[in-house]
C-alpha cells in the first residue's frame, strides 16, 4: 500500500511541476510578445481620412504632404454623401473623416448611436442667404418663396440666419435643431420650402432667395454678391473637425493628423481654394 501511495505521490509531484513549468513558459512568451509588438494605435503610420468631393480634395493635398514630412502617411477616401463618412469611420473602413460641424455629429450619434469625437478643428464656412433677384433684405416682398436646406442641424441653422435677419422669429427655447414648424411669427408671410442641401443651392434661380451651406453654394456658382445675408462668424457652433473613433482622440497618430492641418500651408491652401467663403477655425 506504502509503494503505491509513493508512487501516487511522485506523479502528483511531477504532474504539478510540469503545469508550474508550462505557466512560467506562458507567462514568459506573453511578456516577450508584449515587448515585441507595441499596440497597433501606437505604431500608426498610415491613416484613411475620409473628405468630401470638390475643393477640399485641394486642401487635403497639402495635408497630405505636410503629414508625410511628419512621419504619416494620409491616404483620402473621397465621399459625395454627407451620410457616409460617419458610418465608414464607425465600421473601421477610415480612421478618421474630416466634413462636419458639431450640430451634425450630434444628430448623427442620437438617431444612428455612432462613437465618433472631435480631434480638432479644421475651418468654418458662414452659411448664407443667396439671391439672384433681390440685392437686399429689404427688398424681399411680402410671400417671398425662401428655400432651406432640409437636414435638421442645417435647417435649424438656415432659420437662425433668417431670424438674425428679421424675417421670421422661432418659438423660445427653440434649439439648434428648429424646423419650419417653429416658426412663431412670420411678418413677410415668408414660404419657407425645405430642400436637400445639394439641391437648395441649384434652385436659387426658381426662388427669391435660399440658404445655402457655402460649399454649396460654390457647387452651384454663387458669388458673395449673390449673398445678401451671413451667420455671424464669432462664437460660431458650426466649426468643422477631424473626428475619430472615441478613445482615439488622444493617439500620437491623431495629434500627428491635427498638426498636418493645422499649419500656415494648409492655411494658405484653403484660403486659395475657398477665396474667404470659408475661414480657418483653429
Amino acid at each position: 500500500m506504502s509503494g503505491n501511495t509513493n508512487t501516487l505521490l511522485s506523479f502528483l509531484s511531477a504532474s504539478i511541476n510540469r503545469r508550474a513549468g508550462l505557466a512560467v513558459l506562458f507567462a514568459s512568451a506573453v511578456a516577450i510578445v508584449g515587448l515585441a509588438a507595441p499596440s497597433f494605435a501606437e505604431d500608426k503610420t498610415a491613416v484613411k481620412v475620409g473628405i468630401m468631393s470638390g475643393e477640399d480634395e485641394d486642401v487635403w493635398r497639402v495635408v497630405t504632404a505636410q503629414a508625410a514630412e511628419r512621419g504619416l502617411t494620409i491616404e483620402t477616401v473621397v465621399f459625395n454623401d454627407y451620410t457616409q463618412p460617419n458610418e465608414a469611420l464607425e465600421r473601421g473602413e477610415i480612421d478618421a473623416n474630416a466634413f462636419q460641424h458639431k450640430p451634425y455629429l450630434d444628430n448623427q450619434i442620437k438617431t444612428q448611436g455612432y462613437h465618433i469625437v472631435p480631434a480638432g478643428y479644421t475651418g468654418v464656412w458662414p452659411i448664407g442667404l443667396y439671391s439672384k433677384k433681390y440685392a437686399k433684405i429689404a427688398d424681399l416682398p411680402e410671400g417671398a418663396v425662401i428655400g432651406v436646406p432640409n437636414d435638421p442641424s442645417n435647417e435649424g441653422r438656415a432659420l437662425r440666419v433668417l431670424q438674425s435677419e428679421g424675417l421670421i422669429k422661432l418659438r423660445e427655447g427653440t434649439g439648434i435643431l428648429a424646423t419650419t414648424t417653429d416658426i412663431a411669427e412670420n411678418p413677410k408671410k415668408l414660404v419657407v420650402k425645405e430642400l436637400d442641401a445639394g439641391i437648395v443651392g441649384r434652385s436659387v434661380e426658381d426662388l427669391d432667395g435660399a440658404v445655402v451651406n457655402t460649399d454649396w453654394a460654390l457647387k452651384s456658382g454663387l458669388t458673395p454678391e449673390n449673398r445678401i445675408a451671413q451667420e455671424a462668424v464669432a462664437d460660431n457652433p458650426y466649426r468643422n473637425f477631424i473626428a475619430v473613433k472615441a478613445g482615439n482622440e488622444n493617439q500620437p497618430w491623431v495629434k500627428t493628423l491635427v498638426a498636418s492641418y493645422q499649419n500656415e500651408k494648409v492655411k494658405a491652401e484653403f484660403d486659395r481654394v475657398y477665396k474667404g467663403t470659408g475661414i480657418s477655425a483653429y
